[in-house]
């Protein structure tokens, strides 16, 4: 059973908001992480005296000693979500539990303390009524947020802190890839985890070892980038920051297994279970590069995306490696099962449909 907590936040205004213009412009067309809200959730932890000292408050640069843990050991996670404005006017988040269960997974996983889930939505909900006025409403626009907790103990030995920081902050975003298609390089030298490895944490080593991929794939002239698996450099992983799903021609959708390499993406899941209701045959199968080569080739394999909470939903026109090009449809424009599940999913999110799954939150 999860753990919870009657902990309750202090909520401590900022003295110097966003004027009401400037907010505005800034979130007209917000770049994404670029721009910020004016207030952040925060809560410590100590080790015998738990969570506690809840509040939010006005947004600013954090104080470390250059001893602090997490500086040195990497001893972190976060999470990525939304809020959406409805149709009806409030604002939303999209299964906001699945999130909090992750980040708890991400923490046992570091050795880190475990925020009660009943706290970490608790932090978002929050931050997002403080700032609600920060949440856009074009189409393809939102709120980005990003729950994250860092070793905050001062010391220099290597072991799991006893002292931690939980902090929620926000951002304006609009859509993470343009309307198009995007290009992506298949990395043949390097892996973004191994069997036994952090790749099912979301932890901020897993990103930082895919930097210098995602480079070599810009060298390249392509958006993204993807990895294969460590062992046999041959079945499909997961890109940079994105799970990965490929149409057949059998009206198959299919996406590489969980088995403790890749992240369990929460839009990942959402998919596939909108894609079987919607008549779509689903499988969680090893997907082996060559074959997909072969596939994309003869027309067996037709569509292809990249799916998660920033992009959401992003089109794949080609995969590109030293070998060859995988070229799905034209390779220009997104394709119609693509687009159905981006537009059944976002929706959802934003309240034009039933949500029949109880995903969408209510905020405010």
């Amino acid at each position: 059973m999860a753990p919870v907590t009657d902990l309750s936040f202090a909520i401590e205004p900022t003295t110097n908001p966003t004027p009401a213009d400037h907010r505005a412009d800034l979130i007209a067309k917000p770049v994404f992480g670029r721009v910020f809200t004016d207030h952040m959730a925060i809560v410590k932890y100590k080790e015998g005296k738990g969570w506690h000292d809840a509040k939010v408050t006005a947004r600013k640069p954090l104080t470390l000693d250059p001893a602090t843990a997490v500086l040195h050991y990497a001893q972190e996670i976060f999470e990525g979500m939304k809020a959406y404005c409805t149709e009806n006017g409030g604002v939303a988040s999209f299964r906001p539990e699945a999130n909090a269960r992750r980040f708890r997974a991400s923490a046992e996983r570091m050795a880190m303390a475990e925020v009660p889930e009943d706290l970490f939505i608790k932090a978002v909900d929050s931050l997002v009524a403080i700032d609600r006025d920060w949440v856009p409403s074009g189409e393809g626009q939102s709120l980005y947020i990003r729950p994250f907790m860092i070793a905050s103990e001062v010391f220099l030995g290597v072991k799991p802190s006893s002292e931690y920081l939980f902090i929620v902050i926000a951002s304006p975003v609009g859509a993470y890839f343009g309307s198009g298609c995007v290009s992506v390089w298949v990395s043949d030298d390097y892996s973004r985890a191994a069997p036994g490895g952090t790749g099912a944490a979301k932890c901020g080593g897993n990103y930082a070892a895919s930097l210098v991929a995602q480079r070599e794939s810009k060298h390249h002239g392509c958006d993204q980038v993807l990895f294969l698996d460590s062992r046999e450099q041959r079945f499909i992983e997961e890109m940079g920051g994105m799970n990965v799903m490929f149409l057949r021609d059998d009206n198959t959708l299919v996406t590489p297994p969980l088995t403790g390499t890749i992240l369990p993406g929460i839009t990942r899941d959402a998919i596939l279970q909108l894609a079987k209701e919607r008549g779509l045959r689903v499988e969680e199968t090893p997907i082996d590069i060559n074959e997909l080569f072969e596939g994309a080739a003869n027309g067996r394999y037709r569509e292809a995306f990249a799916c998660g909470t920033a992009a959401v939903i992003s089109p794949i026109g080609s995969l590109k490696r030293a070998e060859g090009e995988a070229v799905f449809g034209d390779g220009k424009t997104p394709g119609e099962v693509t687009l159905m599940l981006k537009k059944t999913l976002t929706d959802i999110q934003t309240g034009r449909s039933n949500d029949e799954h109880g995903w969408v939150h209510r905020i405010v």
